[in-house]
């Protein structure tokens, strides 16, 4: 007997351990060399694992086993061929199967009744029916048990004789409705290894890193404004529309190079400077968020920007990215306006300084030069280390960041 032992592979220079999250194949099947027979889920993505030789599958491990790698996963017996399997245990053989003997059908009950059972003659049925007397109600004495005139006669010469019932003077009291008994049932299930990874990295957020959140609001009418007017020939141009997304990645790009402080991060006892804006997008998926970094936001035009996006957003929801396009990023924007949050305090995604959070928009009445005006506006949260960005570092930050969108002009004319 040949075996391959299948062991977790170095996946990344920072994973050290994986979770198996669903085998691919069954055990003791056939694979083939290069077959993906289960999928590992990572800190960061899920990936498949190839077979590494053809032959019959054993498996070692369970799906929803953390492994490190190195682990033994499965073990392939190469001295299997295709062709060389024996027959399933369940299935019969030619000679020891049995034949079904058909079911024997029950002798039917000899029939008591017939059509004329229970049904009223012509003149019955008009007599029942003026007086309103349900035939159901009366035994038929005519052949077979049908109803006679004489039948319907005796029928509604009962109902004038009976009396009526008295109306009741009291009702009873009402008894206690008993309470259903509810639901006290709990169940378990394990946390999946991204969701482990967000929550051990937001706890590491909030204990290792000074943090602080500072308000602002913005006047999206010149925004919007823009976008209505441009926005059918920005789609027929680069086939994506122009959303809010990429004018706020480029408006904090472009402050972000003036203030390198909130580019930055610290590193041990040194701070780490960045002359580029890789700015992380935090995406919602069915398994938890990511945050791909759009990379050199500054160097890209709007329509890239976009582009970009909706690729790093398609692949996150078909969890297709790969790890590097998962790492790095010097600044974070995340919108929970999208799910319809007014206000919030985003957490700094580590090791970066700076994280901002866009909001829902809402039509409120605003003071504009002495009247009072309906604009469509929408908070704006920074959330920033403070052991490298002061509290006027942060605030003249947003400030810069809502001017820039409230006159988008002076965006697009680098001013």
């Amino acid at each position: 007997m040949s075996v391959v032992e299948m062991r977790v592979p170095t996946i990344g220079e920072s994973i050290t351990e994986v979770t198996l999250s669903q085998w691919l194949k069954e055990d003791g099947d056939m694979v083939q060399l290069d077959e993906a027979i289960c999928e590992f889920e990572s800190d960061k993505a899920t990936l498949e694992f190839p077979a590494e030789a053809a032959g019959k599958l054993i498996f070692v491990a369970a799906e929803g086993d953390d492994l490190e790698i190195g682990a033994l996963v499965a073990k392939i017996d190469t001295s299997v061929s295709a062709g060389a399997e024996s027959p399933k245990k369940d299935a019969p053989t030619p000679a020891t199967e049995e034949k079904e003997t058909p079911p024997k059908k029950e002798a039917s009950a000899p029939a008591t009744n017939n059509y004329a059972t229970g049904h009223p003659s012509p003149a019955a049925s008009k007599i029942l029916k003026e007086n309103d007397v349900d035939a159901a109600s009366v035994n038929g004495s005519g052949k077979d048990g049908r109803i006679t005139k004489e039948d319907a006669q005796k029928a509604v010469s009962a109902k004038a004789t009976t009396p009526a019932p008295e109306p009741k003077t009291e009702a009873p009291a009402a008894k206690p409705v008993e309470r259903t008994s509810f639901s006290r049932e709990t169940s378990r299930k394990k946390m999946s290894r991204m969701r482990r990874t967000i929550a051990s990295r937001l706890v590491s957020a909030k204990n290792n890193t000074a943090m602080l959140t500072t308000f602002n609001e913005v006047d999206l009418t010149e925004i919007m404004a823009l976008r209505k007017k441009y926005q059918e020939q920005f789609v027929a141009k680069y086939g994506v529309k122009l959303g809010f997304m990429s004018l706020f990645a480029k408006a904090c790009s472009k402050v972000l190079l003036e203030m390198p402080d909130v580019n930055a991060q610290i590193e041990d006892k040194e701070i780490i400077y960045h002359d580029f804006v890789d700015i992380s997008i935090a995406i919602s998926t069915p398994t938890g968020l990511v945050v791909p970094p759009v990379r050199n936001v500054e160097s890209l035009n709007f329509a890239e920007v976009e582009l970009e996006i909706k690729n790093l957003a398609n692949k996150a929801r078909n969890g297709s990215l790969t790890l590097d396009e998962m790492s790095g990023g010097t600044f974070t924007i995340t919108n929970g306006g999208v799910f319809g949050s007014m206000m919030s305090t985003p957490i700094i995604n580590e090791p970066q300084s700076a994280i901002l959070g866009m909001h829902t928009i809402q039509q409120r009445p605003m003071a504009i030069n002495g009247e009072v005006k309906i604009r469509p506006m929408m908070y704006l949260a920074l959330s920033y280390d403070h052991r490298i960005i002061d509290g006027s570092t942060s605030v003249t930050f947003l400030v810069k960041v809502k001017k820039l969108l409230e006159d988008p002009t002076t965006l697009l004319l680098d001013l």
